[in-house]
């Protein structure tokens, strides 16, 4: 597996080389660079008369929906009198934020990337984590610092310190347990991106590599103790199921039986699932706290001082949420405070239209359609639980993915990845 044009190139060795761009801190810093060079690779070929690109519907909903996250960057400053200097650095914040959304998702419909070669990059960032794993444990049974250094690259600008640290592990402030993060700027992040890993690996198609990422995403799930990553996973795998497996007359059967049983038992399993629920949150109770403190205050503070347009900028929480920022650990909260009701829809309608596109597609069978559905359904339920526009340099590979599956035509059902899944 070799790159074979510009832009497969760049994605070769952006997503390849993830631990070397780790190592120095400069993770953060690589995935804007990645986006904006696929976007004036784009741009070139644009240019050139005799190569027309055509931009799916769904596409143009997320540039237009990414442009107004633009515009409610501006409108909130005006309006909340940030001044010029805040608006230059949120606009620098919004091109290496939102902006990523649109353009990764854009390149994956536009440009001549190949959902195979995607794979095998993510395939290779698996395995250097299973060859990696007893540094990062044996420098927990070694008591070593959990923190190896921060990276002078931090000076470039980010969200904060640990976007440019090498973390070995850390320690969970409530059980004293261990949890890592690898590459990530924190646990859940790990969860998140091992599930997009995890679905990669799904459509890779020599074995070898297809156990290797499927065991190393995993294992990263497992060791982000992450719950909403846990609980990702297993959701994608029986949704998988269902969509794969479970047609025509079998999926009619299959409904008929799974009516009877609720027929039967539904009280104790939404009984059961209710008990769940609140078990998964008692785990870890001082995080679900913080949680829903910062969802309350971003509420109130929508609602009773700017609705439409936001507040501009995030603001640091109080000391009942441990100075976290207002609207962090969710995506829509965090809309709803920052750009108000107009960024609020500008992510909401491209992503329901996406999730609405990419499922029907999905039924109709191919593998890259399937992939790309449940890429845009992770950035959904991941909505819910953490930034996307923070992880946005990190979670590339299935923007990419979703933008293939937009542009996916027919023809594209007989690529070799799906000939082997097939």
């Amino acid at each position: 597996m070799a790159p074979e044009n510009p832009e497969e190139r760049i994605v070769w060795v952006g997503l390849s080389w993830t631990y070397a761009f780790y190592a120095v801190g400069g993770l953060y810093v690589v995935g804007p660079v990645i986006g904006w060079l696929l976007a004036g690779v784009l741009a070139a070929r644009v240019l050139r008369v005799e190569n027309r690109i055509v931009i799916p519907l769904p596409v143009w909903l997320w540039i237009i929906g990414m442009l107004m996250m633009l515009v409610a960057v501006v409108v909130g400053h005006l309006q909340n009198n940030l001044g010029t200097g805040q608006l230059i650095k949120s606009s620098i914040g919004w091109a290496k934020g939102w902006a990523l959304l649109a353009l990764f998702i854009l390149a994956g419909s536009s440009l001549q990337i190949r959902p195979e070669l995607i794979a095998r990059a993510a395939m290779r960032v698996c395995l250097h984590t299973l060859l990696l794993l007893p540094v990062f444990i044996g420098a927990w049974l070694l008591r070593l610092p959990e923190t190896a250094y921060v990276s002078p690259l931090k000076a470039v600008g980010g969200p904060g310190p640990e976007f440019f640290a090498v973390s070995l592990y850390e320690l969970d402030p409530q059980s004293g347990l261990p949890r890592w993060r690898l590459f990530t700027p924190w646990a859940p992040a790990l969860g998140f991106v091992a599930n997009i890993f995890f679905l990669l690996a799904l459509i890779e198609r020599e074995r070898s590599w297809r156990i290797i990422g499927i065991s190393a995403s995993v294992l990263m799930i497992l060791m982000s103790q992450s719950r909403l990553a846990l609980l990702a996973l297993l959701f994608v795998i029986g949704v998988r199921f269902c969509l794969v497996y479970l047609r025509g007359p079998i999926l009619a059967f299959a409904c008929m039986v799974a009516s009877l049983i609720f027929a039967y038992a539904g009280a104790w399993i939404l009984e059961g699932l209710e008990t769940g629920y609140e078990s998964i949150k008692a785990a870890r109770a001082d995080s679900t706290r913080v949680r829903e403190a910062l969802a309350r205050i971003a509420l109130h503070r929508w609602r009773t001082e700017a609705p439409v347009w936001g507040h501009g900028v995030v603001e640091r929480g109080p000391h009942l949420v441990e100075y976290m920022p207002i609207g962090s650990h969710h995506s829509w909260y965090g809309l709803l405070f920052v750009k108000g009701m107009v960024g609020f829809l500008a992510l909401a309608l491209p992503l329901i239209f996406s999730l609405l596109t990419l499922g029907l597609k999905a039924l109709r069978g191919g593998i890259v359609e399937l992939t790309g559905f449940f890429c845009v359904l992770l950035l959904f339920l991941y909505t819910f639980g953490e930034n996307l526009e923070i992880l946005a340099y990190l979670i590339w590979p299935a923007l990419i993915f979703i933008g293939l599956a937009h542009g996916a035509r027919p023809a594209a059902r007989t690529t070799p990845v799906e000939e082997a899944c097939s």
